[in-house]
């Protein structure tokens, strides 16, 4: 009977710190979410409030009137983060599949090499990959902010150590026998053991794609080819006052994708982590 009456306690302790955390989790949203529906006065005057407010088309009307197209910014933006992530993921398997599958000579200088890449912050490099996008006359190209991502040291060496422990090579060497090539090895087979992995490194990557301010404001200088956090940082610098509700509206409009991203690829990761579980 103690026993049951200190596990029914537990439960409801893990409830009321999981409700909580939760709760703190969301709240900076809904607070975002209700400061785009208010006015810069009442922001201004109670910087926190959880009800929404009725300035939200006001708000929206101040974003449309901007000298930038927010749409045009939503639409480089998305089509951006979707082509590096795409790039980053399927070249970052590819390379992780070689280095597990295959035994060649240099494979741990190479991945030394990755490892070495990996310590060196973007910064650094921004100003030799600017020289070279704009001798090859590529600036104000979307491409240079998608073909980058090919190279994705960070997600390799997540690959790897999933791969790892994850690939049996019997299953590999039977497709091999069967007469399969190696690409479709690597499509039909690898990748959809992958699917944990790839969906936490997509989430990881068009979130870092999508909110990356420094490299699309380094290469780009046409509008029409902006992408949603730089009109967002445009906001900011009105020169009369600071429109902070249509501030906090661009913000919620820029988060919105991001949710939606997590919301599709959340269930791969929960399936994962249940596969994983069941392994061990």
């Amino acid at each position: 009977m103690l026993k049951n009456k200190e596990n029914r306690v537990m439960k409801i302790v893990i409830y009321v710190v999981c409700t909580f955390l939760a709760i703190l989790s969301v709240l900076p949203f809904w607070i975002m979410i209700v400061n785009a529906t208010r006015s810069t006065t009442e922001i201004q005057q109670h910087a926190i409030s959880l009800i929404p407010s009725s300035y939200m088309m006001n708000n929206i009307k101040i974003l449309l009137g901007k000298s930038f197209n927010p749409a045009v910014g939503f639409a480089n933006s998305l089509i951006i983060s979707i082509g590096a992530t795409a790039l980053a993921i399927y070249f970052s398997s590819l390379t992780a599949y070689a280095q597990v599958a295959y035994n060649w000579k240099l494979k741990n200088a190479f991945f030394s090499f990755i490892m070495v890449v990996m310590m060196i912050p973007a910064q650094v490099t921004m100003i030799g990959f600017y020289q070279m996008v704009y001798k090859i006359h590529m600036t104000n190209r979307l491409s240079m902010l998608i073909l980058p991502a090919i190279a994705s040291p960070t997600m390799v060496f997540f690959m790897r150590q999933y791969l790892q422990p994850t690939l049996s090579m019997e299953i590999v060497q039977s497709a091999r026998i069967d007469g399969a090539k190696e690409f479709m090895i690597f499509n039909r087979i690898v990748l959809p053991i992958m699917k944990p992995a790839i969906a936490t490194q997509a989430i990881f990557s068009f979130v870092a794609s999508w909110n990356n301010l420094f490299t699309p404001l380094v290469l780009l200088t046409d509008q029409k080819k902006y992408t949603m956090p730089i009109m967002v940082s445009l906001l900011k610098g009105d020169i009369y006052k600071t429109e902070y509700g249509s501030v906090y509206m661009g913000l919620t409009l820029t988060v919105l994708p991001l949710i939606v991203v997590y919301l599709l690829l959340s269930k791969y990761i929960i399936a994962g982590v249940a596969l994983g579980g069941v392994k061990g």
